[in-house]
């Protein structure tokens, strides 16, 4: 008896250590889908001395293409293939140690979504909401801060977290589709770890997680589902270029150069020119791409194989985890142009109606467009992003609502800017904006004046392009960007238990909001339903007299955007200038103040306003 005590004794021992030498800490992406055009798939496996152990899986349609391991021991990346036939299920990956089977992990094979790869992305019909989560609305107090990371709640620090979360995006949806959106963009929301400035979270600490001051994955895709309920397609912001300095992996990192490495604390220049620069340095040139961003944002190298993977499946993980509507790829030129390249087509090839819209933020035309798929760029380079951020409109739409005129300045910088839409291969598809989390608040660059605020949203809600709208513009928001970032990041009023004012209700707004609140519901909710709009062609006229007027047409409706920009002058014009696109066609509808229009020989329009006519058959 006591020789089969110690041998038990000794077969538990040894069981204890040998289970102590294998230790699978992470898994990513966590399960994965059945069903994908790309039957291919890399799982990062990390734990220490993980390489030591030769991974094995017996599954119908699952093979093991490629083991790839690094000089750092703690990592494996597999390659699978998920052949078109394999059916939903979990399998296990056994880790041998010769014959011996050292560990296993039980990995979960999900039946793809119906009608997931035809999902359809942003596009021109609609209109994007743009906000903070942390500074929208404070759904659920309790996870205000959190025992798992650092930061906590100080709404009193215009700086710090203040609370809004995901919970506060829901309760607020239908404010949000009542006011004319179909697509809704929120900053990051995934794990930011850093001790400050943790709320605008762009340091990402944590890839499949979202942050637990938001909420939790489920609340994430809850979020996705009740805004699909309302017709709105939730757009994830997606971080390539670096991640945050807390980030698991910082620790230890898979191979010497998954970031780029330099001797000293080496920060971008900024200077995205010289991706296009046919004279630029590779000093300059590698700076820009290679630098950090700032010091909690490690700059990654895309051009590693595993790390552009890394991103794509990551990506691919939370489209359909989430059932997303689009991607929005933040500082896009600071990343590897070629792996971006590759990564983008990747996904449209996977979801060909998608859309993904990558931050360019260049200044002229031409340097926009060199980013955009279709464009034949004199450097032989071809991009694959389909949208990209009009960035050149919003430096021309402030000036052009103050008047004044101009060779290319005042009112005749946005004619310039449509001007030079051959650029594009599809200006359609620009992202049109006044402002965004990063710029000057959209109110302060025009004075805080109504009637130049209304100019501007009517040009963006009736041209070429989708418009996006920073949250809180619609109830006049103001914010000073050199009163740093926090200033043109406030909280939204009435999302917060508490609050003095809350701008969510009509009750709630001033009347001035609601003046505000009522042209941006009305424009939005009159452009959701048109096509010519959305896909329709477009006619200007040089602007004469401190007036801009443009057409836009199809097949069955024609709509006249006539614009003065003068402060104090109403303004006549002839309309036989307009014959080419009037025709014989000589009344309209104003479709804001419901205005009769006699088109046959003049209009005039009041200083600093704007109608939008629908010309009549």
């Amino acid at each position: 008896m006591k020789k089969i005590f110690l041998l038990i004794a000794f077969i538990s021992l040894s069981l204890s250590v040998f289970s102590a030498k294998f230790d699978l800490k992470r898994v990513e992406p966590t399960n994965w889908w059945t069903g994908m055009k790309h039957p291919e798939l890399q799982m990062l496996l990390y734990g220490e001395n993980i390489s030591a152990y030769r991974p094995e899986i017996t599954y119908p349609g699952v093979t093991i293409e490629r083991i790839v391991t690094t000089v750092n021991p703690n990592y494996i990346f597999l390659y699978l293939n998920v052949s078109a036939d394999t059916k939903a299920g979990s399998f296990d990956i056994l880790f041998k140690d010769g014959k011996k089977t050292a560990g296993k992990h039980s990995y979960t094979l999900l039946e793809r979504r119906e009608g997931s790869a035809e999902r359809e992305g942003f596009n021109s019909s609609d209109a994007m909401y743009l906000l903070m989560p942390d500074r929208f609305a404070n759904g659920n107090p309790d996870n205000d801060s959190h025992p798992d990371v650092i930061e906590k709640v100080n709404r009193a620090d215009k700086n710090g977290r203040h609370g809004g979360d995901i919970q506060g995006v829901i309760d607020h949806l239908d404010y949000i589709s009542d006011l004319g959106f179909t697509a809704l963009w929120s900053t990051p929301m995934m794990e930011d770890n850093v001790p400050t400035f943790s709320y605008h979270t762009y340091a990402i600490s944590d890839y499949y997680k979202i942050d637990p001051r938001y909420g939790t994955n489920e609340d994430y895709k809850r979020l996705s589902a009740e805004a699909r309920k309302r017709g709105i397609k939730l757009v994830m912001d997606v971080v390539t270029n670096h991640c945050g300095i807390a980030h698991w992996w910082m620790k230890d990192l898979p191979t010497p150069d998954w970031v780029h490495q330099f001797d000293q604390f080496t920060r971008s220049n900024y200077r995205i020119g010289t991706i296009t620069d046919p004279y630029a340095s590779n000093y300059d040139y590698e700076l820009n791409e290679k630098g950090w961003f700032d010091h909690s944002m490690p700059d990654m190298n895309q051009s590693n194989p595993l790390v552009i993977d890394y991103f794509i499946y990551n990506t691919i993980w939370w489209i359909e985890y989430a059932d997303l509507g689009g991607l929005r790829i933040d500082t896009y030129p600071y990343n590897d142009k070629f792996a971006m390249a590759y990564f983008c087509r990747y996904i449209m090839e996977e979801y060909p109606q998608f859309n993904i819209v990558g931050e360019c933020w260049v200044h002229q035309p031409l340097e926009c467009a060199y980013w955009q798929e279709g464009v034949k760029n004199s450097d032989g380079y071809v991009s694959y992003l389909p949208t990209v951020m009009d960035f050149p409109l919003t430096d021309a739409l402030a000036p052009f609502a103050q008047g004044g005129t101009g060779w290319g300045g005042g009112i005749e910088g946005v004619y310039y800017v449509f001007s030079q839409d051959y650029s594009y291969y599809d200006p359609f598809k620009l992202l049109i904006f006044g402002d965004n989390h990063d710029t000057e608040r959209l109110w302060t660059s025009l004075g805080n004046d109504v009637n130049k605020f209304k100019l501007v949203f009517t040009v963006l809600s009736t041209v070429r392009g989708i418009p996006q709208v920073y949250y809180g513009t619609e109830i006049r928001m103001g914010g000073q960007k050199q009163q740093g970032d926090g200033d043109i990041r406030r909280d939204f009023p009435g999302g917060w238990q508490g609050d003095s004012q809350n701008a969510f209700t009509r009750k709630g707004r001033t009347a001035e909001q609601n003046e505000v609140f009522d042209f941006v519901h009305k424009l939005l909710n009159w452009r959701k339903g048109k096509t010519l709009i959305h896909n329709g062609n477009m006619l200007h006229f040089i602007p004469e007299n401190e007036c801009y007027v443009y057409f836009r047409y199809d097949d069955k409706e024609t709509v006249m955007v006539a614009i003065n920009t003068s402060d104090k002058e109403e303004k006549t014009l002839s309309t036989a200038r307009f014959k080419e696109i009037l025709g014989t066609r000589s009344s309209g509808k104003d479709i804001i103040s419901g205005k009769e229009f006699d088109l046959s020989k003049s209009i005039t329009i009041p200083a600093k306003s704007a109608f939008v006519i629908e010309v009549n058959k």
